[in-house]
């Protein structure tokens, strides 16, 4: 399938009308190994952002390096256009697996961190109330985690991060653990929390179709080491529908993509295997 480079903008490497987060030649060492080679790009204020790219690409250790659990080698990440030097309140984190405490009910686990923020008791529940009637909970706040289906936790996770009013959220291949059906619940649940709480929020996904239906844009990784290849706008309202034929346009595209991209990187491997199958001939 041929990809309709005119729906690709070029890529905005630290451009933007108000940006929240840039990425400047980003490189990332473990030991000898190069996991990414040069990662640039700009975020904007309440903008919503999937990365997606092949297996083992480093989408969520970008993730962690803005989250600051990690540090890039070299190169630059901002938010604020102040460096990340590591975790902070202004970013909230959403992981894949349901991280809660089992011993605190649904309302106690979503105000644990202004507990211990030391906001008082009355305000902290004032605010987790709300993210737990805008997330669908309402009813549950006495409920425990081991009672909760896999999309209710994910709820109380997304509540809990929202609660404690971050500038940028951060969701770690948040829809992985569901089942379909529920994930697709989830997908317009979070299309609507992210109008309402009007927060900027980096995605990351394995999925296109989850891509396609709740960002703005569309970072494609390359295979590791891993650089920017794609940046696409998908400029359509919320909610969406994925039988939207524009939708499935997008998604044809990107898939396109990530599909040459891993064609590539089998080639190159089949490459250094013959190669090395020589050498120790």
């Amino acid at each position: 399938m041929s990809v309709d480079t005119a729906r690709i903008l070029p890529l905005r490497n630290g451009a933007g009308t108000n940006p929240k987060i840039v990425a400047k030649n980003i490189q990332k060492y473990f030991g000898n190994v190069l996991a990414m080679e040069d990662i640039s790009c700009s975020i904007n204020e309440r903008e919503f952002v999937a990365i997606i790219g092949p297996s083992g690409c480093g989408k969520s250790t970008f993730l962690y390096l803005i989250a600051g659990f990690e540090k890039a080698s070299h190169g630059e990440l901002l938010i604020n256009n102040v460096p990340i030097t590591g975790p902070g309140p202004d970013r909230g984190i959403v992981f894949q697996e349901f991280v809660l405490f089992p011993w605190l009910t649904v309302l106690r686990n979503v105000t644990l961190g202004l507990d211990i923020k030391g906001v008082q008791r009355q305000e902290a529940e004032e605010r987790a109330r709300k993210w737990i009637r805008l997330t669908g909970l309402s009813g549950f706040e006495d409920a425990y985690p081991s009672t909760l289906s896999g999309g209710m936790k994910q709820r109380v996770a997304i509540a809990r991060a929202l609660t404690y009013d971050p500038e940028v959220l951060l969701l770690d291949e948040p829809f992985g653990a569901l089942d379909v059906q529920t994930k697709n619940y989830m997908i317009q649940d979070l299309q609507n929390l992210w109008l309402e709480a009007n927060r900027t929020i980096v995605m990351i996904t394995h999925s296109v179709s989850e891509a396609v239906q709740l960002a703005d844009r569309v970072l494609v990784l390359s295979s590791r080491p891993s650089r920017i290849i794609a940046d696409v706008a998908i400029k359509l309202p919320h909610p969406r529908d994925l039988r939207d034929p524009l939708l499935r346009r997008h998604e044809d595209e990107i898939t396109a993509i990530l599909s040459a991209e891993v064609d590539k990187a089998m080639s190159l491997e089949r490459q250094a295997s013959a190669k090395a199958e020589r050498r120790g001939s």
